[in-house]
């Protein structure tokens, strides 16, 4: 064990997952709602390169909008 308590054997260096287990899959930008990640990013995630998954996460940010439009849902029916 380490001075800070950490055992030095588990550690990692490489990039995390955007995960935040909020896992669906939005039917028309076929994106997860949660991380913004297609399903082929996910599938794929432990296979990238440290390189790919930088890219990946610099253009996850820009994909959020495309989620933000809502259609409704309840509220939208409802008289206010």
């Amino acid at each position: 064990m380490s001075e800070d308590g950490q055992d030095r054997i588990w550690a990692r260096s490489e990039v995390e997952s955007p995960c935040v287990k909020l896992c669906v899959v939005h039917p028309e930008a076929r994106i997860c709602v949660g991380c913004f990640r297609s399903i082929e990013e996910i599938a794929g995630w432990s296979r990238m390169t440290p390189e790919e998954r930088r890219a990946i996460m610099a253009e996850l940010p820009s994909r959020a909008p495309r989620l933000q439009k809502r259609r409704g849902g309840r509220l939208g029916r409802l008289d206010r």
